[in-house]
């Protein structure tokens, strides 16, 4: 990669000239063919990897077994950072969506260049947060998805009646009816049925029976409301614990961060 197209990446943007320059050296370059594997989740971390051609997926496969895709990324992106920076295994799977030409920076090589210029140390760190508020969202939406799986499994047929019976109460479908049936039972009782009305006015069985509807429809909805509102505390309690999860990386993020520039400052 040239000096320009390196200095188009935002990682290396402050760069002058001589560093970057001086970067493009310790780069190597490959190619790899569409629908290629760069790396799996789990292997060594030793590299990092700068798009200069093509596009890259990274997608983990969740507790469900599906793949979840956390990012496309296209020239001028860069991945592999955080297993580099730690030397721990691939947190995900990086796969080329297109024929992709990739730079490759070594661990070691890396290393090498923060030691002779800082500046990239906090172009990286910038990065990082970017994609842990990236990954927030995604987690975000996907465990909200989790909870509505987890609870409808838990449902019995108790329920499931529950929250039918409270979604038709609620509708325009049980007013129409209800309107519709109060007119018909007092047209009965009062102009059809004029000597023998089985409910005659004032329809006191027409309203033990209303009191009835009421008596136990009121409690069957509030089943149905109190089982939404434990849904809505389990997806507050799962979003604190991501919440929390991306503050602990970031701050070992910024840990290692640390310990590389006192390094640096010691040599």
């Amino acid at each position: 990669m040239d000096v320009a197209t390196l200095r188009s990446v935002p990682l290396f943007s402050s760069l002058d000239s001589k560093a970057t320059a001086e970067l493009g050296e310790y780069l190597t370059i490959h190619d790899y063919p569409k629908s290629a594997t760069i790396f799996r989740n789990g292997d060594p971390g030793d590299a990092m990897y700068l798009i200069d051609v093509g596009k890259v997926r990274i997608s983990i496969t969740d507790a469900d077994g599906a793949v979840v895709t956390l990012a496309e990324l296209g020239p001028g992106d860069f991945f592999g950072e955080m297993a580099m920076l730690d030397g721990q295994g691939r947190s995900a799977n990086a796969t080329a969506i297109d024929d992709a030409r990739l730079a490759k920076l070594t661990r070691d090589d890396f290393l090498s260049f923060m030691r002779s210029d800082p500046r990239v140390t906090l172009e990286l760190l910038t990065a990082l947060t970017h994609r842990l508020r990236r990954t927030d969202e995604l987690l975000r939406h996907r465990v909200s998805r989790n909870v509505n799986q987890e609870e409808a499994l838990r449902l019995t047929l108790a329920d499931r009646l529950a929250d039918k019976i409270a979604e038709f109460g609620g509708s325009w479908k049980f007013i129409i009816t209800f309107v519709t049936f109060m007119l018909f039972w007092i047209s009965v009782n009062t102009w059809i049925l004029l000597t023998h009305a089985f409910d005659p006015y004032p329809f006191l069985l027409l309203s033990t029976a209303l009191n009835m509807l009421a008596a136990l429809q009121a409690p069957i909805i509030m089943m149905s409301q109190n089982r939404q509102a434990h849904k809505d505390r389990l997806r507050a309690n799962l979003d604190y614990q991501v919440n929390l999860k991306n503050e602990l990386l970031l701050s070992d993020i910024i840990r290692r961060l640390d310990e590389l520039t006192k390094k640096k400052a010691r040599e």
